[in-house]
Protein backbone atom coordinates (compact mmCIF):
# COMPACT_ATOMS: atom_id res chain seq x y z
CA UNK A 1 0.00 0.00 0.00
CA UNK A 2 1.35 3.29 -0.40
CA UNK A 3 1.76 5.81 2.14
CA UNK A 4 1.72 9.59 1.80
CA UNK A 5 4.59 11.58 2.71
CA UNK A 6 3.48 12.45 5.99
CA UNK A 7 2.91 8.68 6.98
CA UNK A 8 6.67 7.84 5.44
CA UNK A 9 8.67 10.48 7.06
CA UNK A 10 6.84 9.35 9.92
CA UNK A 11 7.75 5.54 10.09
CA UNK A 12 11.05 6.97 8.77
CA UNK A 13 11.92 9.08 11.98
CA UNK A 14 10.03 6.21 13.99
CA UNK A 15 12.59 3.72 12.42
CA UNK A 16 16.02 5.70 12.79
CA UNK A 17 15.54 8.33 15.68
CA UNK A 18 18.67 9.60 14.31
CA UNK A 19 17.20 11.76 11.29
CA UNK A 20 15.92 14.22 12.44
CA UNK A 21 14.13 16.63 9.98
CA UNK A 22 12.94 15.38 6.72
CA UNK A 23 11.83 16.96 3.38
CA UNK A 24 9.58 15.07 0.07
CA UNK A 25 9.94 17.20 -2.91
CA UNK A 26 7.89 16.08 -5.79
CA UNK A 27 8.74 17.72 -9.72
CA UNK A 28 11.80 19.51 -10.37
CA UNK A 29 11.90 21.38 -6.79
CA UNK A 30 8.37 21.14 -5.08
CA UNK A 31 8.14 20.56 -1.11
CA UNK A 32 5.23 18.20 -0.57
CA UNK A 33 6.05 17.90 2.93
CA UNK A 34 8.50 18.92 5.20
CA UNK A 35 9.06 18.61 8.94
CA UNK A 36 8.08 21.27 10.56
CA UNK A 37 12.11 21.57 12.40
CA UNK A 38 13.40 22.37 8.89
CA UNK A 39 12.63 24.73 6.26
CA UNK A 40 14.95 24.01 3.16
CA UNK A 41 12.58 26.06 0.91
CA UNK A 42 15.86 29.24 0.52
CA UNK A 43 18.17 25.76 -0.64
CA UNK A 44 16.14 23.10 -2.42
CA UNK A 45 16.91 25.03 -6.31
CA UNK A 46 20.52 24.71 -5.66
CA UNK A 47 20.52 21.47 -4.22
CA UNK A 48 18.62 19.58 -6.59
CA UNK A 49 20.97 21.36 -9.15
CA UNK A 50 23.83 19.70 -8.26
CA UNK A 51 22.33 16.85 -7.70
CA UNK A 52 21.25 16.46 -11.14
CA UNK A 53 24.30 17.80 -12.44
CA UNK A 54 26.31 15.19 -10.28
CA UNK A 55 29.26 17.30 -10.39
CA UNK A 56 28.95 19.34 -7.06
CA UNK A 57 32.04 19.06 -4.27
CA UNK A 58 29.21 20.55 -1.72
CA UNK A 59 25.86 21.68 -1.23
CA UNK A 60 24.42 24.09 1.66
CA UNK A 61 20.99 23.67 3.58
CA UNK A 62 20.64 26.44 6.28
CA UNK A 63 23.92 27.95 6.00
CA UNK A 64 25.45 24.48 6.82
CA UNK A 65 27.76 22.94 4.04
CA UNK A 66 27.65 19.47 3.20
CA UNK A 67 31.25 17.72 1.60
CA UNK A 68 29.66 15.43 -0.95
CA UNK A 69 30.71 11.78 -0.29
CA UNK A 70 28.28 10.12 -2.86
CA UNK A 71 25.95 11.61 -5.73
CA UNK A 72 23.92 8.90 -8.44
CA UNK A 73 21.17 9.54 -10.21
CA UNK A 74 19.53 7.50 -7.12
CA UNK A 75 20.96 8.67 -4.18
CA UNK A 76 23.18 11.63 -2.42
CA UNK A 77 25.46 11.20 0.93
CA UNK A 78 27.34 14.44 2.25
CA UNK A 79 28.37 15.03 5.11
CA UNK A 80 29.18 18.14 7.43
CA UNK A 81 33.63 18.15 8.42
CA UNK A 82 33.04 20.22 11.13
CA UNK A 83 30.94 17.86 13.09
CA UNK A 84 27.00 19.17 12.06
CA UNK A 85 25.39 16.02 11.09
CA UNK A 86 25.05 14.53 7.32
CA UNK A 87 22.66 14.40 4.68
CA UNK A 88 21.02 11.39 2.95
CA UNK A 89 18.72 11.51 -0.31
CA UNK A 90 17.50 9.55 -2.35
CA UNK A 91 14.46 9.73 -5.67
CA UNK A 92 13.19 8.02 -8.09
CA UNK A 93 10.41 9.03 -10.74
CA UNK A 94 8.01 10.46 -8.34
CA UNK A 95 9.16 11.88 -5.35
CA UNK A 96 12.78 12.98 -3.37
CA UNK A 97 13.35 12.89 -0.37
CA UNK A 98 16.19 14.58 1.36
CA UNK A 99 17.11 13.50 5.53
CA UNK A 100 19.12 15.30 7.98
CA UNK A 101 20.88 13.19 10.16
CA UNK A 102 22.46 13.98 13.52
CA UNK A 103 26.08 14.14 14.09
CA UNK A 104 25.55 10.58 16.05
CA UNK A 105 23.89 8.92 13.23
CA UNK A 106 25.08 5.98 11.15
CA UNK A 107 25.02 7.71 7.81
CA UNK A 108 24.91 4.74 5.69
CA UNK A 109 21.88 2.85 7.92
CA UNK A 110 19.81 5.96 7.65
CA UNK A 111 20.49 6.14 3.77
CA UNK A 112 19.28 2.63 3.77
CA UNK A 113 16.20 3.58 5.56
CA UNK A 114 15.77 6.80 3.22
CA UNK A 115 15.33 5.13 0.78
CA UNK A 116 12.99 2.35 1.61
CA UNK A 117 11.12 5.58 2.54
CA UNK A 118 11.08 6.72 -0.82
CA UNK A 119 9.75 3.18 -1.91
CA UNK A 120 6.69 3.38 0.39
CA UNK A 121 5.81 6.37 -1.60
CA UNK A 122 6.31 5.12 -5.32
CA UNK A 123 3.18 3.86 -7.01
CA UNK A 124 5.58 1.59 -8.67
CA UNK A 125 8.07 -1.39 -7.77
CA UNK A 126 8.91 -1.04 -4.76
CA UNK A 127 12.51 1.70 -4.31
CA UNK A 128 14.28 -0.76 -1.98
CA UNK A 129 12.48 -3.83 0.59
CA UNK A 130 14.17 -4.95 3.69
CA UNK A 131 16.03 -7.41 2.66
CA UNK A 132 18.00 -5.17 -0.16
CA UNK A 133 21.35 -3.79 0.58
CA UNK A 134 22.37 -0.54 -1.56
CA UNK A 135 25.82 -1.42 -3.46
CA UNK A 136 24.82 -4.92 -3.83
CA UNK A 137 23.46 -6.55 -7.25
CA UNK A 138 25.76 -4.27 -9.00
CA UNK A 139 28.01 -5.83 -11.60
CA UNK A 140 30.80 -3.78 -12.97
CA UNK A 141 31.06 -3.94 -17.02
CA UNK A 142 33.98 -6.36 -17.47
CA UNK A 143 37.01 -4.79 -19.33
CA UNK A 144 38.01 -6.24 -22.58
CA UNK A 145 41.18 -7.02 -23.50
CA UNK A 146 43.77 -3.68 -24.61
CA UNK A 147 41.49 -1.91 -21.89
CA UNK A 148 38.89 -0.15 -24.37
CA UNK A 149 35.20 -0.66 -23.06
CA UNK A 150 35.57 0.51 -20.03
CA UNK A 151 32.05 1.87 -18.93
CA UNK A 152 32.50 5.83 -19.11
CA UNK A 153 29.77 5.87 -16.31
CA UNK A 154 32.31 3.94 -14.20
CA UNK A 155 35.36 6.51 -15.68
CA UNK A 156 33.32 9.62 -14.61
CA UNK A 157 32.66 7.98 -11.08
CA UNK A 158 36.61 7.25 -10.81
CA UNK A 159 37.38 11.24 -12.03
CA UNK A 160 34.76 12.25 -9.36
CA UNK A 161 35.96 10.41 -6.88
CA UNK A 162 39.61 12.13 -8.01
CA UNK A 163 38.21 15.35 -7.43
CA UNK A 164 36.93 14.62 -4.22
CA UNK A 165 40.25 13.38 -3.02
CA UNK A 166 42.16 16.71 -4.17
CA UNK A 167 40.01 19.08 -2.84
CA UNK A 168 40.30 20.93 0.61
CA UNK A 169 36.83 20.24 1.39
CA UNK A 170 36.47 17.04 0.34
CA UNK A 171 39.11 13.76 1.25
CA UNK A 172 42.11 16.16 2.29
CA UNK A 173 39.49 18.54 4.13
CA UNK A 174 38.11 14.84 6.89
CA UNK A 175 41.71 13.50 6.85
CA UNK A 176 43.24 17.12 8.10
CA UNK A 177 40.08 17.16 10.54
CA UNK A 178 40.54 14.19 12.18
CA UNK A 179 44.26 14.36 12.39
CA UNK A 180 43.71 17.72 14.01
CA UNK A 181 41.25 15.85 16.43
CA UNK A 182 43.36 13.31 17.30
CA UNK A 183 40.56 10.71 16.19
CA UNK A 184 42.61 6.99 17.04
CA UNK A 185 39.57 5.25 15.38
CA UNK A 186 39.62 6.98 11.83
CA UNK A 187 43.91 7.53 11.56
CA UNK A 188 43.51 3.45 12.68
CA UNK A 189 41.39 3.03 9.38
CA UNK A 190 42.80 5.54 7.23
CA UNK A 191 46.44 3.49 8.01
CA UNK A 192 44.98 0.76 6.79
CA UNK A 193 43.39 2.06 3.78
CA UNK A 194 46.96 3.70 2.65
CA UNK A 195 48.41 0.58 3.34
CA UNK A 196 45.80 -1.57 0.93
CA UNK A 197 46.00 1.17 -1.49
CA UNK A 198 49.85 0.28 -1.61
CA UNK A 199 49.42 -3.40 -1.96
CA UNK A 200 47.13 -2.62 -4.90
CA UNK A 201 49.42 -0.56 -7.08
CA UNK A 202 52.64 -2.64 -6.21
CA UNK A 203 54.32 0.86 -4.11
Amino acid sequence: MTSTPEQAVYNLMQKDPTILAVAVITGKDNITYQTNNWDISPDIGQVISSWTGQNAQFIKISGVKYSILQMTAERLTAISIRGEGSIVAAKDDEHKIIAYVSPDGDMRGSMMDTARALGEMSTKTSYLNDSTSLGKGYTAPVQSVGGHNIDPGLKSEIQLFLDWVKDNEGLAGYIKYYLQQNNIQIISQLSKIYISLKTIFGL
